[in-house]
């Protein structure tokens, strides 16, 4: 699995109303795309995808031989209440029907709505990182792009399933009350990551490529 995430210098991973897209600069939107391109379903939070107002997946360009590109990933949206407006671009405004993942907990009248707007909604036993992969696997979506927000992103880091991350450190300074990219439970571990690459764009946005790292013999 892959995340890509953006941050300030000072750490923030949100800038003012706009959440993350408050920091996000045109390296960092490219990046965004090309990655949204490669992948097979894009993993997200419903707290990211109402702060950020998402909507849905636009169409795949073609290729450089003019081929049929497919169509563009679907957007799969972690909740547990299933508290989504239906009426939002997410629904209205996708090439496809966005995924939401919830339990038998979310209100059915919710649940009703959703899917009435068009999304597929799956009933899961659970949200946890394992449960939600075995599904998003079971329908052979298996390059998983995961776009956060921080609960999502630290339950994914504490399960130790984040391959690669693509980190974003664009240069300015917030401070102010802004999270981290990932929260989640302190007893979580250290997860090693080695650096893959780098590119410095002209404006000073560095985007960082990170792979998980070998594990040493005797670990």
């Amino acid at each position: 699995m892959t995340a890509i995430m953006v941050t300030s210098l000072d750490g923030a991973a949100t800038a003012g109303d706009r959440g993350s897209q408050g920091l996000s600069t045109p390296a960092d939107r490219e990046l965004f795309r090309s990655l949204r391109r490669a992948a097979d379903v894009v993993l997200v939070g419903a707290g990211t995808v109402r702060e950020e107002n998402y909507r849905g997946v636009r169409p795949r360009p073609s290729g450089p031989d003019g081929a049929d590109p497919g169509p563009p990933p679907p957007i799969a949206v972690v909740t547990g209440s299933a508290a989504l407006d239906p009426a939002a671009p997410l629904f209205t405004d996708t090439l496809t029907a966005p995924l939401v993942l919830t339990t038998t907990a979310a209100p059915v009248a919710r649940r009703t709505a959703l899917a009435g707007a068009g999304a597929e909604v799956v009933t899961l036993p659970d949200l946890g990182p394992g449960t939600l992969l075995a599904e998003l696997a079971r329908r052979d979506l298996r390059e998983v792009l995961c776009e956060g927000g921080p609960t999502l992103l630290g339950a994914l880091v504490a399960a130790d399933e984040i391959d690669e991350l693509r980190l974003t450190l664009v240069p300015v300074l917030t401070a102010g009350p802004s999270g981290r990219i990932a929260s989640g439970p302190e007893d979580a571990g250290l997860r090693r990551m080695e650096l893959a690459g780098h590119t410095a764009a002209p404006d000073g946005t560095l985007l960082l490529h990170y792979r998980r790292a070998a594990r040493p013999p005797n670990e």
